[in-house]
This record gives C-alpha cells, sequence and structure tokens, in this order.
C-alpha cells in the first residue's frame, strides 16, 4: 500500500520532495500506527465487498473497516457474519489462485460486537484470517477489554501480524467525575499489550448520542463543549512523550448529496494568494461539496496532535491524504531537530529565519513528524496541501 496512488508517477515527482513510502501489515508496528490515513467504514452487511476491493473501485483506499456493530441492526447480525465470512474466503481463494497479493490489499479490520464473536469467527475463516491487519473493538473499557486483547495477543504472530484498535466511546469515558479514572485504568491495560495495540480510536457519535446531541455540517468536534473536553482528556492521556500511542481523528458524518449553501470556514485568502480568482472559484466548489468542514476539523486533528481519520465515504479519502502530508518546512526543522539532538541541545534558528527550533522540547514532536514523512511523504518547498486537493478535484 501506498498513499496518493490516484496521482501519475509524474505528479509524484513533481509535488513530492520525499516520495510517500510503502507499508504492508508487515511494516513496524510504529510505522504502521502512522498508515491508516483515512478509514473507511463499510457495513458487513455491504454486498461484493472482495470485488470492490479487486478492482480498486475506491481510489487511493488504504484502510478499511468491516462493521458488524452500529451498522448492523440486531436482526441481521447472523446474516452480516455470513456475508462477511464469504467474502473474506473469495479474497483468500484469490490470493491464493496468485490473482492478488498480501500486499495489495488496504489494512483491513472487522469491528465486532462481542468477544465471542470473534472467536466464532475466527474458527470459520482459518486461513482467511491472515488477510485482516486488526479487530476494531467498540466501546471499550478497563472493564471488559483485557479478555479481547488476550484472545488478540493469542491471534497476533510475527508472521501474521493481527493487532486491536480500542474506540472510547463509553459513558465512563464522557462523563467528567469518571473520565480520568477510567482512561488512566484503560491506558494502564493497554500498556500490558502495547506490541498489539495499534492505535486509539474516539467514538464522537456514539459521546454525542449519550447527550442527545447531533453535530451538523458546519460544526466540528472541536466546537461541541462536551466533546471538546474529552478529546483534551483523551490527548492528555495517551499521547504523553513517555508511552505515546496514536490517536485517530473521530468520524466525519457528512457528504455531498447536492448542491448547498453554508456559512464558509475556509479562508480566503490561501486560495486567493495562491491561484487567484480560479482559487476562489475552486474554493466555492469544495463549500459546495460538503467539505469545508471537514477540510477545518482535520486541520483542527492535525493541530491537537490526531493522525488520519475514520470517514464514512471514499470522497473523504484524498482530502484526508493530502491534508496530512509534511511539509518542506516542517521536515528541515523535525530533521534538523534530531541530528542535532546528539550533540546540541539547546535552541537554534530555523533555516527558515522564521521561528526557534528548541531540541528538548521540540524533540518528541520532531520524531512525530518524521515517522509521518515517511508514509504521507513530504511535500517540495513550493507546494502545499492545497495544491495536492486541487489536483485530486481536477485529476
Amino acid at each position: 500500500m501506498e498513499f496518493f496512488t490516484y496521482f501519475y508517477e509524474e505528479d509524484i515527482k513533481r509535488f513530492f520532495f520525499r516520495r510517500p513510502g510503502a507499508f504492508t501489515k508487515h511494516s513496524s508496528r510504529d510505522l504502521l500506527s502512522y498508515s491508516l490515513g483515512a478509514t473507511l467504514y463499510m457495513p458487513a452487511t455491504r454486498p461484493n465487498i472482495h470485488q470492490e476491493i479487486l478492482s480498486k473501485k475506491h481510489e487511493g483506499l488504504t484502510s478499511l473497516v468491516i462493521d458488524l456493530e452500529d451498522a448492523i441492526g440486531d436482526k441481521d447480525v447472523e446474516m452480516a457474519e455470513d456475508l462477511l465470512v464469504s467474502e473474506l474466503l473469495k479474497l483468500q481463494d484469490e490470493c491464493n489462485k496468485g490473482f492478488l497479493d498480501y500486499e495489495d490489499l488496504p489494512l483491513m479490520f472487522i469491528r465486532i460486537r462481542q468477544l465471542e464473536q470473534l472467536q466464532q469467527l475466527k474458527d470459520r475463516l482459518g486461513e482467511a484470517l491472515n488477510i485482516l491487519t486488526g479487530v476494531v473493538i467498540p466501546k471499550f473499557s478497563a472493564e471488559n477489554g483485557r479478555y479481547i486483547l488476550e484472545m488478540v495477543r493469542d491471534i497476533h504472530t510475527e508472521t501474521h501480524p493481527f493487532y486491536a484498535m480500542p474506540i472510547l466511546e463509553t459513558a465512563k469515558v464522557i462523563q467528567k467525575e469518571t473520565r480520568m479514572d477510567e482512561l488512566l485504568k484503560i491506558k494502564h491495560l493497554l500498556d500490558h499489550y502495547r506490541d498489539t495495540i495499534l492505535n486509539v480510536r474516539i467514538g464522537a457519535t456514539d459521546f454525542c448520542g449519550l447527550y442527545g446531541i447531533r453535530r451538523n455540517l458546519d460544526t466540528t468536534v472541536y466546537d461541541i463543549a462536551v466533546l471538546r473536553d474529552c478529546i483534551s482528556d483523551i490527548i492528555n492521556v495517551f499521547q504523553r512523550f513517555d508511552s505515546p500511542y496514536v490517536v485517530s481523528g473521530p468520524v466525519w458524518e457528512y457528504f455531498s448529496a447536492k448542491k448547498r449553501m453554508l456559512k464558509p470556514q475556509l479562508r480566503q485568502t490561501p486560495f486567493r494568494e495562491r491561484y487567484g480568482e480560479e482559487g476562489i472559484k475552486w474554493r466555492a466548489k469544495l463549500i459546495d461539496e460538503n467539505m469545508d468542514g471537514l477540510i477545518r476539523e482535520i486541520l483542527m486533528d492535525i493541530s491537537n496532535g490526531l493522525t488520519g481519520k475514520t470517514i464514512i465515504h471514499p470522497t473523504h479519502i484524498k482530502v484526508v491524504q493530502a491534508l496530512n502530508a509534511v511539509s518542506y518546512e516542517e521536515f528541515i526543522d523535525a530533521s534538523n531537530i534530531v541530528t542535532a539532538s546528539g550533540v546540541n541541545n539547546g535552541v537554534m534558528k530555523s533555516e527558515f529565519a522564521n521561528k526557534m527550533n528548541e531540541v528538548k522540547p521540540h524533540y518528541y514532536w520532531a520524531q512525530k513528524v518524521l515517522l509521518k514523512s515517511q508514509v504521507y511523504g513530504v511535500l517540495h518547498e513550493e507546494f502545499t496541501s492545497i495544491d495536492l486537493i486541487r489536483k485530486e478535484v481536477y485529476v
């Protein structure tokens, strides 16, 4: 798998100072945790999933979750399980026949309802379990999480890695009086299984549901006070420098169905400065396509240290990838900080003469940037994420 596979090779060379790197489920856990990008959710009742993967229907798709939980009605669970097993067995058959390589598969996960379901699927899938990169655990808690993590550890091998991605979305996490105690207990639990934890995910929709809130397409998760406070505490606990986890951005629930008018959430200046009047027209197009709220939320995710995002529509893939590409300035600053750490732990002026780089405070940030640059690539100095998004619109 690679990001930006929807660009021609000449575009990759033109845009990228350091090209996006390849990764598979066999890549190191540290690198793989940054490699999920836009993780597309689809219900297990969706027909012909294996055909969509074979035909590469969704341009740029690098990770997906087949959902057996909230996307499935209670009465349809057995049917969904049967369909899931059938689709994965078909994919395994294609691999056995040589029509498909494991390396061609996106990182695939299943979201389960309970421990027993994972055990049953493991028994039914047999060799086809190796197609999966892991399992997503909804409503994860310190009380019930250990048993599933034990099973994940039993499945996980060096030859066939299998990871867990817990979702934080319970009442104990969102409610202030129990939150910090529960988060610390979950963190302590995950630390015992660190080698099989790929990242931590945030269930914004379930959190909102507990308060009867549904955010609209003009509202990011950071505009909902109760969500903002909770996300802040999740970051506080799980991204501490001494034992961090990658935390993924919560789902964006909206996609374009028809043209609309809304309060613009994208500043005009970057578009006008880069493309003039054509840039303003293109900005209007993004607003009409419901992309402005998504772009704003991803930028807030990145500012708060989150990497990647849960999505429910394939049109979001390219926007998530573009905004996570590392800028040339970030890369050079990060490289200089890491290089200097061995000989100089003081302060130095950035090569761009616009900031001071302090080696000790900025070292952890620099490490994250360099890891991210290995998979998302580094843009040439003259290009920004706007250029990548614009290219995808007109490609």
